[in-house]
């Protein structure tokens, strides 16, 4: 059906945002959408695990829960409280390449919501206290989500082995050990490094005044000051030449799964627009063709997917498959292979092309559906595109400017056997 298609590019309409740096380095981008009376503030670092000593990993994400502790004008724990009480939400959450913090407010209470962030920004309660605190929230997470979590481990045994030489290679959780024998001073040091204005993009998107807005941004980030410029290292990696094979335990599960990752380069790359449409192509939904001939038609998996784990140096491309009736692991990822070789022999069909188009054209549209999914998205064109905000109105012409020529080109390059890591992860006996 192809209405759906034009139903959505009626809606997939032009996000407008004015932009502009403060004196002390602050990147500011304000979004106005009347349609409701809600208001996203949200403050995205340029920090992620990437940042990290290799002796001091977790930082960063420590960081997403060190900095709702309070500040010098608020006492420790009473962050969610103000905001709840006010009708809003927060929340944060850290990747390798950033960290992002934000509020969702009733439009009234905008200057609450920046009042909110310039206190996080430029004085947190950083102190013995909050540090042991936050530690025990970061270990029972770390417990819950990766160390009694069936599978919870497969990107951390993958990233190991795809990423060694680069700080992808840990995890954004980081290593509780590092957590527990870091000081005080180097806490207060990594913020001062990486929380600063001139490394920080402030989003503001939904029910506001754009000229009000500036006057509020200006009342309240003015005198934060600069900090030192944050210089990124730069890792190259060499290449994996051939098939690394090896094997992982997980207690926590009774179905072996296998894995099967390749190196790819970072979200910057148009290559990895359409290494993201290739794995929607092999998995995104029940119709896909992994799902359809190894679920549907031969029942050999319980489950297959294919996915597209984009960051800002490199990628993970990554298939993996759970058996169904004992199949063996080795037979599912040859079912995996041949469907990867097909990709790279014959050209998809016309009519695959504009499903995969709409299906992209859909999640685009449900993403900026909401101002924090606007808020996000601006930021993020900021601060990974060469600070091209407008990436946000660029990339469904991105998604529909890819043929299916280059959809084979892709695949040829990038996800063959001797440029991949393939892993047997198997229940602890």
């Amino acid at each position: 059906m192809a209405i759906s298609g034009l139903c959505l590019s009626a809606s997939a309409q032009k996000v407008k945002f004015t932009e502009y740096d403060m004196a002390n380095g602050l990147h500011v981008i304000l979004h106005q959408d009347k349609t409701a009376p809600v208001v996203a503030v949200s403050v995205m670092y340029h920090v992620g695990s990437k940042d990290e000593d290799p002796q001091r990993t977790g930082f960063a994400h420590f960081f997403e829960h060190l900095l709702f502790e309070g500040s010098d004008n608020m006492k420790r724990g009473e962050f969610m409280k103000i905001v709840s009480s006010n009708g809003g939400q927060n929340n944060a959450n850290t990747s390798q390449d950033r960290t992002f913090y934000y509020e969702v407010f009733p439009s009234n209470q905008l200057e609450l919501g920046l009042w909110l962030e310039s206190e996080r920004m430029l004085h947190p309660k950083i102190d013995e206290a909050g540090v042991k605190t936050q530690n025990e929230v970061v270990k029972e997470e770390k417990r819950l989500r990766i160390d009694n979590s069936p599978y919870g481990k497969f990107t951390e045994k993958i990233f190991t082995r795809l990423f060694d030489g680069h700080p992808y290679r840990w995890q954004p959780i980081g290593s509780m050990e590092h957590l527990d024998a870091a000081k005080l001073s180097e806490f207060i040091a990594f913020f001062k490094k990486y929380y600063v204005p001139n490394n920080a993009v402030l989003t503001i998107a939904g029910d506001l005044d754009i000229e009000k807005t500036k006057a509020l941004v200006q009342k309240y980030f003015d005198e934060v000051p600069k900090g030192a410029p944050v210089v990124k290292s730069v890792y190259e990696l060499k290449p994996i030449n051939k098939e690394i094979i090896d094997t992982a335990y997980d207690a926590n599960i009774q179905i072996p799964a296998i894995f099967a990752a390749y190196r790819v380069p970072g979200m910057k790359s148009h290559d990895s627009k359409v290494l993201g449409m290739i794995s929607t192509l092999l998995s995104g939904g029940g119709s896909s063709r992994l799902s359809t001939k190894m679920v549907d038609e031969k029942k050999t998996a319980l489950q297959v997917a294919a996915f597209s784990y984009s960051l800002e140096d490199y990628g993970a491309y990554i298939t993996l498959a759970l058996p169904n009736n004992n199949t063996p692991l080795n037979d599912l990822l040859k079912d995996i292979d041949a469907e990867v070789v097909r990709l790279q022999t014959d050209l998809i069909s016309e009519s695959e092309l504009t499903k995969l188009q709409n299906q992209f054209e859909n999640g685009y549209v449900s993403a900026n559906s909401k101002m924090i999914g606007v808020a996000e998205n601006l930021a993020g064109g900021y601060t990974f595109y060469d600070k091209d905000t407008n990436n946000i109105n660029e990339e469904l012409d991105k998604v529909r400017s890819v043929t299916r020529e280059e959809i084979r080109e892709v695949a040829r390059k990038y996800l063959n056997k001797d440029q991949r890591i393939v892993l047997y992860y198997l229940p602890k006996k």
